[in-house]
């Protein structure tokens, strides 16, 4: 399922949104740069932005170390929230963004929609971490801060509908589906794919993959607590 927009309208402007947005967009147009360099240099560009700037679990744990001139592993949180692998990574994060975060942020407010958007990052860093505390590998992307973002509007707004591209096979189509159906499937989805990629990884003496699946777990339980403690007394909708 690929989500399109939903039907819930914004009630004020979602600026904090369209600044995270925008601000995801620069680093990658900068990161794309670094691209455009000769061979072999912008491979090596590239490579070292994200390793200087994702969050790698083991720099974070102290069980390994990096070059002196890195930023702190605990800057790193926060940085590789805005560092992403690709267009689809970064396109399909801005997009479930642009599409469900502005109605988190009507909810709980510009100031604490912020906070609220970089904690989630936070907990989904630690919660992979938690998982892969001796992994060399860079975490990046903004999937855990989105993540809490969908578990926030799960809670919010569970039968709106989410225009959404259903692709079976040869089938495709466009359907309005509830909200709570969407992104219930996306957290099982991540949930599923989390717990068989670190049954394999144990079984072949290692528990990394391609996806920080635990992150986003992490970060859309987070999303739903922080919710609770955040919104306004009047806001939360049922």
């Amino acid at each position: 399922m690929f989500p399109l927009k939903d039907d819930v309208p914004s009630q004020t402007t979602p600026v904090v949104t369209v600044g995270l947005i925008g601000l995801n967009v620069l680093v990658f147009l900068y990161q794309f740069s670094l691209q455009l360099a000769p061979e072999p240099d912008a491979l090596r560009s590239a490579q070292a932005f994200v390793f200087e700037f994702g969050v790698i679990p083991c720099r974070l744990t102290g069980q390994c170390a990096g070059p002196a001139d890195f930023p702190n592993p605990v800057a790193t949180i926060f940085t590789s929230m805005f560092v992403h692998g690709g267009l689809f990574h970064v396109f399909g994060n801005m997009l479930y963004l642009w599409i469900f975060g502005d109605n988190v942020e009507d909810t709980l407010g510009h100031g604490r929609f912020l906070f609220f958007y970089l904690a989630c990052g936070v907990v989904a860093v630690l919660a992979q971490t938690l998982v892969n505390s001796s992994s060399g590998i860079p975490m990046i992307g903004a999937s855990g801060a989105v993540s809490g973002v969908l578990g926030a509007y799960l809670i919010l707004f569970p039968h709106a509908g989410v225009l959404t591209v259903v692709v079976f096979g040869f089938f495709i189509r466009v359907v309005r589906i509830p909200a709570v159906l969407v992104l219930g499937f996306w957290i099982v989805v991540q949930v599923v794919n989390g717990l068989v990629t670190y049954s394999v990884g144990m079984l072949e003496g290692k528990a990394e993959g391609g996806v920080a699946w635990f992150a986003h777990v992490g970060g859309f339980a987070a999303g739903i607590v922080l919710l609770f403690l955040l919104r306004r007394r009047q806001a939360l909708r049922l």
